[in-house]
């Protein structure tokens, strides 16, 4: 399976912060500088879209992510850009959920759900 550039930055952003507890600080602390300054390029976030790095490296505390709410297929209007890769059938959408190597696959052993 190849990974994308995105899954790539991702999982050396990953890396440092568990290797470099500096880096891993200022990812928290300012997450948009630490990365431009890791990778020495800039960084554009989406306009009101906000970064969020939080540590979740406490074996001791489970996290659960809330993602948004997806929109309905009804709501969604694609640019020319996107028309184009899905006329010609590329999947150039990133509509994909990106997989991992396990270490970053969540688990949650102390659960016991029924």
């Amino acid at each position: 399976m190849e990974f994308t550039q995105e899954q790539k930055l991702y999982a050396e952003i990953v890396q440092k912060a568990w290797e470099d507890a500096s880096f891993k600080q200022e990812l928290i602390a300012n997450p948009v500088a630490a990365i431009e300054k890791l990778t020495g390029k800039k960084m554009n976030l989406p306009e009101g879209k906000t970064l969020v790095v939080i540590d979740q490296t406490d074996e001791s505390t489970v996290y659960i992510n809330i993602p948004a709410v997806q929109k309905k297929v009804d709501d969604v209007e694609l640019n020319e850009e996107q028309l184009e890769a899905v006329a010609g059938g590329i999947d150039g959408l990133g509509g994909c959920v990106p997989t991992f190597p396990t270490p970053w696959i969540p688990t949650f052993p102390q659960l016991d759900l029924i």
